[in-house]
């Protein structure tokens, strides 16, 4: 799967929530979970890469890109923002 195809994904359950879905009750608790989740496992990313093996960093590192996306998307970004800030500091 890719970056845009998952961003989609999380689209789709923000504007169809199902009260199954992770996604959409992030949505619904709203933007300070939310940012608290990325922070969560911002943390986790950094425990992991001190002291974990490849495989939880793995883990972790796609648990911290889910919740950025959630992020974005609950801000009205989207990954092509990031993406045009990166580009703007190669040049």
């Amino acid at each position: 799967m890719n970056i845009q195809t998952l961003f989609e994904i999380i689209e789709d359950r923000k504007k169809n929530p199902n009260e199954q879905s992770y996604t959409a009750s992030l949505f619904k608790d709203g933007l300070p979970k939310i940012a608290q989740k990325v922070g969560e496992e911002g943390t986790e990313v950094v425990v992991a890469a001190l002291a974990q093996d490849d495989s939880r960093l793995i883990e972790e590192i796609a648990d911290l890109t889910f919740h950025t996306l959630v992020l974005l998307s609950a801000r009205g970004l989207t990954p092509e923002h990031i993406m045009n800030e990166l580009e703007k500091r190669h040049k």
